[in-house]
């Protein structure tokens, strides 16, 4: 176990997830229980009331945040400059998404997003890519949960953690073709462990949130585990690079309702954000 400062900078959270920075680099995540998205701030939080139950959550370069809601089985958009949620999408070939988990932009706009829904016992969760232009299909499925996801090597291949079975599936990312080809298996985390969010960092690392194990375990580029990081808590559920580098990576952590900071970790990889390909 690789010794690192781990240190608490938000807590009272209603079961934390998606921890992200908007563009001005304030730190936002949602609170599943709590049915919110959250700004942590210095002395406070500023809470805005999301409904049912918002799982993951990423911004676009305007400043806005899109949000995985399971409960209401649909990706919401919320403006700060109107303080309006509006709903996105919530039906894939006529059914309601299958409880939406998380979500990332590739370098065109497009919105990737898990659905898990009950898939833990059958393999029934499914990856989606939704269009800029407003199309959307499965890239993926025959999953047992299929949670965080993340774009690596420049954006070129996409990550997904397959919770139940704990491992990452890896494959060629095709943005112009919103096609994920040929998905592998390509790190296994060790059962009972489940891999769920995670971050991939500037040293090629996959910073990757296991839940129940209370740890973060860093995979390198050949899908080995290199390095692990304890945590206070046994549920993390996500992780997301501070931009400005001053608190390092941060984690959500359900156990305990609180976000942490492990300052000594990064700097990250941008995130895409979906340009302007989105009005």
């Amino acid at each position: 176990m690789a010794n690192v400062t781990v240190a608490t900078i938000a807590d009272g959270l209603e079961f934390p997830e998606g921890p992200a920075f908007d563009p001005d680099g304030n730190l936002w995540c949602v609170e599943l229980r709590g049915g919110r998205l959250t700004r942590a701030l210095p002395q406070e939080m500023d809470r805005h009331e999301a409904g049912g139950a918002p799982n993951g959550l990423t911004f676009d370069s305007k400043g806005r945040a899109w949000i995985a809601n399971a409960e209401l089985r649909a990706i919401q958009r919320f403006d700060p400059a109107t303080q309006d949620f509006t709903t996105i999408v919530g039906t894939i070939e006529g059914e309601p998404l299958n409880r939406p988990n998380d979500l990332a932009f590739d370098a065109l706009g497009n919105l990737l997003f898990t659905c898990p829904g009950s898939s833990g016992e059958e393999p029934s969760g499914y990856v989606c890519c939704l269009g800029p232009d407003g199309a959307l299909a499965r890239i993926g499925e025959g999953f047992h949960f299929p949670n965080g996801l993340a774009l690596v090597d420049g954006g070129s291949a996409l990550v997904v953690a397959e919770t139940q079975r704990a491992r990452l599936w890896k494959g060629e990312w095709d943005a112009e073709s919103r096609r994920w080809r040929d998905p592998q298996p390509w790190a296994e985390l060790g059962d009972p462990a489940g891999p769920d969010g995670m971050a991939l960092g500037a040293d090629g690392l996959l910073y990757v949130a296991i839940y129940s194990a209370g740890e973060v375990r860093a995979v390198d580029q050949d899908g080995r585990v290199t390095k692990a990081y304890e945590l206070p808590g046994n549920n993390p559920t996500n992780a997301a690079f501070d931009p400005s580098g001053r608190l390092g990576l941060v984690v959500t952590e359900t156990e305990r309702g609180v976000l942490l900071s492990l300052p000594e970790l990064g700097p990250g990889v941008p995130l895409f954000d979906g340009g302007d390909a989105w009005d």
